[in-house]
């Protein structure tokens, strides 16, 4: 069941380059590894957010290793994108973590966020 936060339209405190930031590389993450015809969800949690897709999903054993430097399962990426994205969530002292999305693909969960009153 899909969560609703107390106010209709809740605000993440955070920098807001470095947030769009952030949802650009996990959409372009979505895109270079499951295709342009992805479905990417953004949804609220009672202390964060995440971006999930339908693509292939990330197996588990890998998880924890998408966000290293340099690491990556695209012959023609760079492994900089989700590298980058674990900066800008401890930059904010957010956490992150990766899990299966409800249809099979990755899901991104941003937790201990900060959202304005």
């Amino acid at each position: 069941q899909p969560y609703t936060h107390p106010t209709s339209n809740p605000h993440i405190l955070a920098n807001e380059p470095r947030l769009q930031q952030l949802f650009e590389n996990l959409m372009r993450n979505a895109i270079e590894h499951a295709g342009a015809e992805v479905d990417v969800t953004l949804g609220i949690t009672q202390d964060g957010f995440y971006v999930a897709d339908d693509g292939p999903g990330i197996p588990p054993t890998k998880r924890t290793r998408v966000f290293e430097t340099g690491y990556t399962t695209d012959e023609d990426g760079i492994g900089f994108g989700l590298s980058i994205v674990q900066q800008i969530v401890t930059g904010h002292r957010w956490e992150i973590q990766v899990t299966k999305s409800s249809s099979g693909g990755a899901q991104f969960e941003i937790t201990s966020v900060d959202f304005a009153d």
